[in-house]
């Protein structure tokens, strides 16, 4: 029998909690966004300068947050640590508004306890002032190209976009990295070594806040400034597609961690089709502490058939990427990603049962030992051997026993009504296990020829997936 090295499917995956532990019942609205907290996630030894990177504090920019997501899920970091919220206004992420209640990055010189950003803004805050942050990043998309002087009606000193902002020239205080514009025309030298297009030229942008500015006053970095923290505003334009705004805030944010002495490995190539496929390969979704797993790359808009649920509990929902969440919506549940809504879920409530460890399958002629929520890769066909006191569902098979159960019986991709399939592409289907009427579990039998994950090696035998990624 193979059984080659792995990890659990929890401990495998880059799971991120994708907002609050949500009721089931899919009737409950998630009113006012309540339910969407920010995560915070802390990178790196803990040895040297800590930079503060934070994206989604206007929920229509998602070039911002998808590179401060990316820092998250693409980066190691060796020396220094970097700590990101790249999700800080979720509720406006997930509406596509520059704020739900508001213009939030113009809400921290006061805020109202009624304000339902309140505990966001006072949240943020406090990570800000922890006194291991030297530097905060605020990731933001703006309109248009910045130019010091007037070109044109896209390029002129209006406009936001391309630019690194800074609120004054220096810090009035002792600081490893007070000298803001030496540091913002450093970075700003460096993304523009590598432009794409010599009119995607990046400035350095002084707003002089402190000689009264008003309304920048309000924002986050003049909060972080006045609290003796360097801070810059990092713009990307409008533009642009995400991919694209995502690699010039990427070339920023690396130039800020090299001047910082931050030293990092980056798993994907810097280019916007490198940063493309990173934010759109190996993401999904675990529900129900890992038996239900639903690949997200390519899936269908809505899911056919009911997908499982715990019975009177509520749903623990987890995810690759921070951007991911999972909301209630008209007695079903939505999977959105960022800005953008996956696919759809229809629950079926169910009592569960725990005992089941592993099966037994033959892949292709093989035997191998399946756990609940792996991905099988079948070139030609799988079977699910007969485990005493449960049942295979295999979802969408038109071949089964007499008894309705599909163990020991062998199934390949022309069996599958492909309407069933998890994605447009009509590969991947679910296998349901059951003991009686209880859900046990799950896995995924992918139809086609294994791709290794990026550095793993492929062996002659291996056809079960050992990573969270599809």
């Amino acid at each position: 029998m193979t059984r080659l090295p792995r990890l659990s499917i929890l401990l495998c995956w880059l799971f991120i909690l994708c907002a609050a532990v949500l009721t089931t019942s899919p009737a409950q609205s998630a009113a006012g966004g309540s339910s969407l907290d920010f995560s915070m996630h802390r990178m790196g030894p803990g040895e040297g300068p800590t930079l503060l990177v934070i994206g989604g504090i206007q929920g229509d920019e998602p070039g911002g947050f998808s590179a401060a997501a990316l820092l998250t899920t693409h980066y190691t970091i060796t020396r220094g640590e970097v700590w990101v919220v790249p999700n800080l206004n979720f509720p406006s992420i997930i509406t596509r508004s520059r704020g739900n209640s508001g213009d939030m990055n113009r809400k921290f010189a006061h805020i109202d306890a009624k304000d339902p950003d309140y505990h966001a803004v006072r949240r943020i805050q406090e990570i800000i002032l922890d006194p291991q942050v030297d530097l905060v990043l605020n990731l933001h998309d703006g309109s248009g190209f910045y130019r010091p002087h007037y070109e044109n009606e896209l390029m002129n000193p209006k406009r936001w976009g391309q630019c690194v902002i800074i609120d004054q020239e220096d810090m009035d205080a002792d600081h490893p990295f007070s000298n803001l514009i030496r540091m913002a025309d450093a970075a700003v030298a460096d993304a523009n070594m590598g432009l794409l297009k010599p009119e995607h030229q990046y400035h350095t942008r002084n707003t002089r806040t402190r000689e009264g500015d008003k309304e920048m006053e309000k924002s986050l970095s003049y909060f972080a400034l006045r609290n003796g923290k360097a801070a810059f505003g990092v713009e990307a334009s409008k533009n642009f597609t995400t991919e694209y705004r995502s690699y010039y805030h990427i070339c920023i944010l690396e130039s800020f961690m090299r001047q910082m002495g931050i030293e990092f490995t980056r798993h994907f190539p810097l280019s916007p089709k490198g940063v493309q496929t990173a934010i759109n390969s190996n993401i999904g979704i675990s529900l129900c502490a890992g038996r239900v797993v639903i690949p997200l790359d390519n899936v269908r808009p809505a899911i056919a058939g009911y997908v499982p649920l715990r019975r009177n509990a509520a749903l623990e929902a987890a995810g690759s990427s921070p951007l991911l969440a999972v909301l209630p919506e008209k007695n079903k549940w939505q999977v959105a990603y960022g800005n953008r809504r996956l696919t759809l879920i229809t629950p079926e409530y169910l009592d569960f049962d725990d005992s089941l460890t592993q099966l037994e399958l033959v892949v292709d002629g093989k035997t191998v030992t399946v756990f609940p929520g792996e991905i099988v890769w079948a070139e030609s066909s799988f079977l699910v051997r007969s485990q005493k006191g449960f049942r295979v569902n295999a979802i969408g098979a038109r071949k089964e026993k007499k008894d309705g159960s599909e163990c020991e019986v062998e199934l390949r991709k022309a069996d599958f009504m492909n309407n069933y399939s998890i994605d447009v592409g009509g590969t991947t289907y679910r296998v349901e296990i059951y003991k009686g009427k209880a859900f046990a579990g799950m896995f995924l039998v992918r139809f086609g020829t294994f791709v290794p994950a990026s550095g793993q090696t492929m062996t002659a035998t291996q056809s079960v997936e050992t990573r969270f990624g599809f």
